[in-house]
């Protein structure tokens, strides 16, 4: 066999593999939306799009469980709760922590050591430990069922702190930012002109995990929060479920709804997303 006809040949291979792979993968996305747009009834007689003599009956699928979800359940004031939560949390926590990540890494100052060694020590904790002195803290601090009260917490993970300072330190060379200084730039420019552009996959990858993580947050909001006015999606399409009965459909569109943010933003940001999984990788 020529090399070509093998190389050929496990060019076919790596790409029938991945084909299945992506159609296993696709295939729950696809019976979600299909269900999303079926009544309760319509959602135990067909598995996935409604067939009958052998062509699919495009009009036993309805838009009714969404119509439901924005008229009648106010969807829209959930999605926008979350968006803000998200989004704020997101952009805020980026911030905090590429500057706490610089200071670690870059400034020596008393006492660095005893802090980079408790920011790994509160990378340790698991969350739901702290739940309760965080509950606590807020009600001491009058934000329970506010908005501050789930973002607050949530501005400096520890996590995100030394993956900063990791970046920074392997990123951004010190030569770079004492020419920097010399050219008459002080330090909030210096980070904001000279260190944030080499950490630029990491701000992606660790902005993408943080709105991630307010999206889905699902255990904080029925903690800190009372007034279902300010629930967002994700206690919004548990909300759905009933004890008695369940509209399978509403819950499908609900969770369509909540899903679909997410996608966009993933599409939109997986270049730096990937760029800051990877890096550090490979060592210089």
């Amino acid at each position: 066999m020529s090399l070509r006809v093998s190389r050929l040949f496990a060019w076919i291979w790596t790409r029938g593999i991945l084909l299945i792979a992506g159609i296993i993968t696709l295939i729950p996305f696809f019976w979600l939306l299909a269900s999303s747009f079926k009544s309760n009834e319509e959602f135990f007689r067909s598995t996935f799009l409604p067939v009958e003599g052998g062509r699919i009956v495009w009009e036993r699928l309805t838009t009714d469980p969404f119509k439901r979800l924005f008229q009648e359940l106010n969807f829209s004031n959930s999605l926008t709760n979350s968006v803000f939560l998200s989004s704020v949390t997101g952009v805020v926590a980026t911030l905090c922590c590429a500057m706490g990540g610089y200071s670690l890494a870059k400034f020596r100052f008393k006492g660095r050591g005893f802090c980079t060694a408790l920011v790994l020590a509160a990378v340790l904790i698991p969350a739901p430990l702290i739940i309760a002195p965080t509950y606590q803290l807020l009600y001491r601090m009058d934000l329970l069922d506010s908005f501050a009260g789930l973002i607050l917490p949530a501005l400096a993970p520890a996590f995100g702190v030394f993956l900063f300072r990791q970046a920074i330190v392997s990123g951004v060379p010190n030569d770079l930012l004492e020419a920097a200084r010399i050219d008459g730039a002080g330090e909030w420019r210096t980070f904001v002109t000279v260190v944030l552009p080499l950490v630029r996959p990491m701000i992606g990858t660790f902005l993408m995990v943080t709105f991630l993580a307010m999206w889905n947050n699902f255990i904080a909001p029925q903690v800190v929060l009372q007034d279902p006015s300010k629930f967002p999606l994700s206690v919004a399409v548990a909300e759905l479920r009933r004890g008695y009965y369940n509209d399978y459909g509403l819950q499908m569109a609900g969770t369509i709804v909540s899903i679909l943010p997410v996608m966009a933003l993933f599409l939109v940001m997986q270049k730096d997303f990937v760029s800051g999984l990877t890096s550090g990788a490979v060592k210089a």
